[in-house]
C-alpha cells in the first residue's frame, strides 16, 4: 500500500505504514507509546471495526491496554470481544437496574397469593394411585415413541465439599460409590427399558437423550469422566454436552470490567441462562444446537433438573404424564415445605402471574397461613424440577427481551485504567447479572405444578460433609432409606441396621421387585442384579 494512512481515536493514532505493519501511538501524560508491528490490512480494518462498534456502546475502554498487548494476547482479547454481544450486555444491564428499581417500589404493594387449589395436584399420599397410574401410562408411551428429552444443569462445582471437579463427578458415600452422573444415567437405562417392554418394543430402540448443560470450567473434566466411564453405559451419540453462557462483570455504572489487560472479566449467566445456551452452536456447524438437535430428533417433551439431588427420577414418567394431561407448556414440580420458616422459595402468583416467591418476600404471618385442609398455604417449596414443551423452548427466546436479570453486587477484582495494576477490592465494586431458570414462569401460558414426596424424590447436595442438612451423609441416608422402602413395598423383610443398594439399573422406583415378597434380609450390600438379592437373606 503506498503512502500512509492516519486513523485518529481518543489519544491514539494508528498509522498503516504498509501492507505489512501498522503504527500504533498512544499519548499518555507520561508518554507516547511507539509500536510498529505486522498487520494486514484486512485484520486493521476488522480491529477498527470492532474499536468502533465498542465505542459506540460505550465500552471503548477495553481496548486502552492494546499498545501493550502481545500478539497472543490481542488474539484473545479480540476474540472474546467480537463473542460478545455488547449491545446486547448494556441492554440487559438497563433492564437489571430498570427492573431493580421498580421492584424496589412495588415493594409491600405487590399482592403475592399462595397458589390457586386448581392450578396444582399432588401425588404425595394414597388418595391419588389412579390418577399417578394415568400419568405413569401416558408418560411411558411418550418416552416409547421417542419424544422425550433430558435437560441436566450440571455447570457448578463441588467447591463447598471441598472438592474442585464437577459437582456430578461427586461420590456421596453409598456403598457402590457410584458418583451422581452414574445413578442419573443408569435411571435414564433402566427408564428405556420399562417404556420399551410396555410397549413390544425392542430395548435398544427406544432413546431418551440426555442433554448436559455445563460451565466454561467444567466441561473439560465433565466430558473426561464420562469418557471414562464409557458414558456409563449410554450409547456416546445419545449424551449431548453444551455450556452455560456468561455474562461480563460490570461497574456499579454498567462499565464492562477487564480481569487482565487482554481479558475481560466474566461470570456464569446462571442457570436461567439455559434457555439462550440452547440456541449456541453445539460445533462448526453454526445450525446445529441443542434446539435443533431437539427438533431432528422429533422430541416433543423435556424434563429439566440440577445435577445435586441424587433422589431426582431423571425423565419421571408420571411427571412427563401429568404434564401432557394438563396440556401444559411448562410445569414444576414441588415438595411440601417442611415448616414454615423453612429458607426456600416457594411457588405462587404475583398478581395473576405464575412465580417463585422467595421466602425473604413472605411475612411471617403468610408462612404460618394455612388453607381450607389445614395445611401451609405457602406450601410448594421449588426444587428446580422443570417440564417444557420443545416448542415452549423454541419461543424462549422472545420472551428474553421481557426478563429482568438479577443484580449481584460483589467484590470483584479489575486492572485499573490509569495504572495498569490489578486492583482487589475490599467491598463490592462490581455487579455480576444472572437469571434464574424459574423466571420464564410469568410468561408460560398453561403452567401446571405437581407435588410430590419429599423423602421420595428431594435429597439437594449443598453443604460440605458433616454439615448435618443437605450434605453428601444427609444425600447417602435418604437414598438408602428409600431403598429399603423399594424392598419393604414390594413385600421383603429389611433387619435393623442392614442396607441395601439396589442399582437403577435393577429398578427405577421400586418396580420389578416382586420375587422379594416374604422374604427377610439380614445382610448388607450392593445389588446389580434381582439375583443378587438372594445372597443378602
Amino acid at each position: 500500500m503506498a503512502g500512509s494512512l492516519a486513523v485518529h481515536r481518543a489519544r491514539c493514532n494508528l498509522t498503516i505504514d504498509d501492507e505489512r505493519h501498522f503504527t500504533f501511538t498512544q499519548q499518555t501524560t507520561q508518554r507516547d507509546h511507539h509500536l510498529s508491528l505486522p498487520l494486514s490490512l484486512t485484520v486493521f480494518m476488522s480491529i477498527e471495526a470492532l474499536r468502533k462498534r465498542y465505542e459506540s456502546a460505550g465500552q471503548g475502554h477495553l481496548l486502552h491496554f492494546w499498545p501493550e498487548l502481545s500478539e497472543a494476547e490481542r488474539t484473545q482479547l479480540t476474540k472474546q470481544l467480537e463473542d460478545l454481544d455488547i449491545e446486547r450486555v448494556n441492554r440487559i444491564y438497563k433492564r437489571a437496574v430498570g427492573g431493580e428499581a421498580e421492584a424496589a417500589a412495588q415493594q409491600g404493594q405487590e399482592v403475592i397469593e399462595p397458589l390457586p387449589e386448581d392450578a396444582a395436584d399432588s401425588v404425595v399420599g394414597d388418595k391419588h394411585d389412579e390418577d399417578e397410574q394415568t400419568w405413569r401410562s401416558t408418560g411411558l408411551k411418550a418416552v416409547a415413541e421417542g419424544q422425550v428429552g433430558v435437560l441436566l444443569m450440571a455447570g457448578g462445582q463441588g467447591s463447598r465439599l471441598g472438592s474442585s471437579a464437577p459437582k456430578g463427578c461427586y461420590d456421596i458415600g453409598l456403598p457402590s460409590h457410584k458418583p451422581l452422573f452414574q445413578y442419573q444415567a443408569e435411571r435414564i437405562a433402566r427408564l428405556q427399558v420399562i417404556a420399551a417392554n410396555a410397549h413390544g418394543k425392542s430395548p435398544d430402540s427406544v432413546v431418551i437423550p440426555w442433554y448436559v448443560m455445563t460451565s466454561g470450567p467444567t466441561r473439560p473434566e465433565t466430558e473426561a469422566f464420562f469418557k471414562k466411564h464409557a458414558y456409563f453405559g449410554l450409547d456416546r451419540k445419545n449424551v449431548i454436552f453444551f455450556e452455560q453462557g456468561t455474562l461480563p462483570c460490570l461497574t456499579m455504572d454498567g462499565k464492562v470490567m477487564l480481569e487482565t489487560k487482554s481479558r475481560v472479566a466474566v461470570a456464569p449467566d446462571g442457570n436461567g441462562g439455559l434457555y439462550a445456551a440452547l440456541r449456541q452452536p453445539l460445533d462448526d456447524d453454526k445450525s446445529h444446537t441443542v434446539l435443533s438437535d431437539l427438533s431432528k430428533r422429533n422430541i416433543r417433551y423435556v424434563h429439566a433438573y440440577c445435577v445435586d439431588n441424587c433422589l431426582v427420577k431423571v425423565a419421571d414418567p408420571v411427571f412427563i404424564g401429568y404434564c401432557i394431561h394438563k396440556q401444559s407448556d411448562c410445569a414444576a414440580k414441588v415438595v411440601p415445605k417442611a415448616y414454615p420458616t423453612e429458607s426456600v422459595g416457594v411457588i405462587g402468583r404475583r398478581g395473576n402471574k405464575f412465580s417463585v416467591v422467595e421466602y425473604s418476600e413472605i411475612s411471617k404471618e403468610q408462612a404460618e397461613r394455612l388453607d381450607a385442609h389445614g395445611e401451609l398455604a405457602f406450601r410448594a417449596a421449588n426444587i428446580v424440577n422443570h417440564f417444557y414443551t420443545t416448542e415452549f423452548l423454541n419461543t424462549a427466546e422472545s420472551i428474553e427481551n421481557e426478563l429482568a436479570f438479577h443484580i449481584a453486587r460483589k467484590k470483584i477484582a479489575y486492572v485499573d485504567q490509569e495504572t495498569g495494576k490489578t486492583i482487589k477490592p475490599t467491598k463490592p465494586n462490581g455487579m455480576k447479572l444472572e437469571l434464574f431458570v424459574f423466571d420464564v414462569f410469568p410468561f408460560t401460558k398453561r403452567f401446571a405444578v405437581l407435588e410430590v414426596a419429599r423423602n421420595e424424590e428431594f435429597s439437594p447436595l449443598k453443604n460440605a460433609p458433616g454439615t448435618g442438612s443437605d450434605d453428601p451423609e444427609t444425600s447417602r441416608r435418604d437414598l438408602l432409606a428409600q431403598q429399603r422402602r423399594f424392598l419393604e413395598r414390594a413385600g421383603a423383610t429389611v433387619a435393623e441396621g442392614v442396607e441395601i443398594e439396589i442399582s437403577p439399573l435393577v429398578s427405577y422406583a421400586g418396580e420389578g421387585l416382586e420375587s422379594v415378597k416374604g422374604k427377610t434380609f439380614s445382610r448388607s450390600g450392593v445389588v446389580s442384579s434381582l439375583e443378587e438379592l438372594d445372597a443378602l437373606v
